[in-house]
């Protein structure tokens, strides 16, 4: 039914008829600009999002709230990861407990202490198994609110807020106090996310973020699969008309 955009070509059909080819409306290529929540950054290297929270919490209570999002605490498979990190603005200057220059936050790593005789010894472990092809950190700084009976520190890393620095991946890390408090970084697969911003199970139909309000897809490993669009006539009896961007077929007219 695509009223719009019609064009009339005519050509010479057999017998010396007039034979009459309408062009409808065509499917343009479709632009899917989000696979994560609002407040996430993709990474198309590992498929990923992430976010720094800025509530100050210690890193147990760090954990549960990245579990509650369907995430951990971000621990990284290569040096690209890393470095796609440190180049994110993460806006950490809001809080006060966190200097404008520099920012460090909780990551998924443990520094487990061997040994307390002349100088810290240990070795960094990622605190919940996940992928077997993790990056560990090198030797780190260590946090000033060490505690004698403490074996076990957890890992933050610190980050810088001037572009000059982030650009060029300055950072360090840390094995700090896990009780301190400090902002941290959640990791989770990509999702599927519809237009108006919702989470979308694997296997479920909706509609993704993009600027086709008229697509429906299968959610698959994060990914919109097997769409089909709907094409929608114009309204009647309206000349000039606005196509609602978030729901399908729906549209306001700008007629006096």
């Amino acid at each position: 039914h695509g009223k719009e955009n019609v064009d009339s070509r005519h050509s010479r059909g057999r017998g010396g008829e007039t034979t009459r080819f309408h062009t409808v409306n065509v499917a343009q290529p479709v632009r899917f600009s989000r696979k994560c929540p609002t407040g996430w950054h993709h990474y198309e290297g590992t498929a990923s999002c992430y976010r720094v929270y800025l509530n100050g919490e210690n890193y147990w209570d760090a954990v549960q709230t990245c579990q509650r999002v369907n995430g951990s605490l971000a621990t990284f498979t290569a040096d690209q990861e890393l470095r796609f990190i440190l180049a994110q603005e993460w806006d950490l200057e809001e809080k006060t407990f966190v200097r404008k220059d520099q920012g460090r936050f909780w990551v998924g790593y443990q520094y487990v202490i061997t040994n307390r005789n002349h100088s810290l010894e240990g070795h960094w472990e990622v605190a919940y198994k996940g992928s077997s092809e993790v990056f560990l950190p090198p030797d780190p700084i260590f946090g000033t609110a060490m505690s004698e009976n403490e074996n076990v520190l957890c890992a933050q890393l610190q980050c810088f807020h001037f572009p000059t620095l982030r650009h060029h991946g300055l950072h360090s890390w840390y094995a700090e106090n896990c009780y301190e408090k400090s902002s941290f970084l959640c990791k989770r697969s990509q999702t599927c996310v519809d237009i108006k911003d919702n989470i979308v199970d694997e296997g479920y139909y909706f509609t993704p973020k993009g600027n086709d309000p008229c697509l429906s897809c299968t959610c698959h490993n994060g990914e919109p699969e097997m769409c089909v669009a709907a094409l929608c006539e114009r309204p009647q009896g309206c000349q000039q008309y606005r196509k609602d961007p978030k729901e399908c077929c729906k549209f306001t007219c700008l007629d006096p």
